[in-house]
């Protein structure tokens, strides 16, 4: 692997955990789709900004949506992102950011399409280093959180 690989995996990595989680909270949960809290299981698709098959990630987590993506927010801010308040449209929920992580800088938006209370979809769209960037997550709750 040379040094441009592991730099992009690096940053994908940071990056990652961000749009594994969700979107940070700009605002309060208030501002969020009602989404419950339970066992949730998000599937993440994720283009590769140099072509090739775009890479598939399943996870479960016990959360509540919103609350965990107001409590990215702080790390983020404090990690070099800034973002726009969250604005509710006809299709959903959408924000932007602008971050610098690593010593590269990246935009993007974010839509989230809730459907019910139980699931939904939010894609990412940006650039990262001059590279497009897409990744599409589509989330469910699959039932109550194990004990």
């Amino acid at each position: 692997m040379n040094g441009q690989t592991v730099r992009w995996k690096r940053i994908g990595a940071s990056c990652g955990v961000f749009f594994l989680l969700g979107p940070p909270g700009v605002a309060s949960a208030r501002s969020w789709p009602t989404l419950r809290h339970g066992e949730w299981e998000i599937t993440r698709t994720m283009e590769n900004p140099g072509g090739g098959a775009p890479r598939v990630v399943t996870a479960k987590r016990c959360m509540t949506p919103a609350e965990d993506w107001d409590r990215q927010n702080a790390q983020l801010e404090k990690a070099g992102c800034a973002f726009s308040a969250v604005t509710r449209d006809a299709s959903g929920y959408w924000f932007t950011a602008t971050c610098k992580l690593m010593g590269t800088e990246s935009t993007s938006k974010t839509t989230i399409v809730p459907e019910g209370d139980s699931a939904y979809t939010l894609t990412v769209t940006g650039t990262t280093g001059g590279r497009s960037t897409r990744e599409v997550m589509k989330a469910r709750r699959v039932g109550e959180c194990a004990r």
